[in-house]
């Protein structure tokens, strides 16, 4: 499966993105789906994930109450509503499938995605 990630940018603290993950290749939908960022000098790190049926719903506490993850079945797409950004958010985001073959209930570990997209930058000015 072909991942692209997309609609970073550049935006004022306080304001709100959505980004999108297009699937292509294998049908999107049989794969949990994650975010992850990296920021400048730290590591990447989940921050969102959602399961096949989008059901269950992962989120680091960072970002808990103010991102969503939804996603379209139907489109291959998954989305992450970025609200009351703040200059801490500032990072690589990427999207990526989570392993098949999993229950259509489960959020995989973050060691376990193994579908990556090329990733979309976010810049939050204070």
């Amino acid at each position: 499966v072909q991942l692209q990630a997309s609609g970073g940018g550049v935006v004022q603290a306080g304001e709100s993105l959505r980004l999108s993950c297009a699937a292509s290749g294998r049908t999107g939908s049989s794969f949990a789906m994650g975010w992850f960022r990296q920021a400048p000098g730290k590591e990447r790190a989940m921050i969102a994930a959602i399961s096949q049926r989008a059901d269950k719903k992962y989120y680091a506490d960072s970002v808990r109450g103010r991102f969503t993850i939804s996603r379209d079945n139907s489109k291959n797409t998954v989305y992450l509503r970025m609200n009351s950004l703040e200059p801490e958010d500032t990072a690589i985001y990427y999207c990526a499938a989570g392993p098949l073959g999993t229950s259509v209930h489960y959020i995989p570990h973050e060691h376990e995605y193994e579908y990556w997209g090329q990733g979309t930058l976010v810049t939050v000015s204070s």
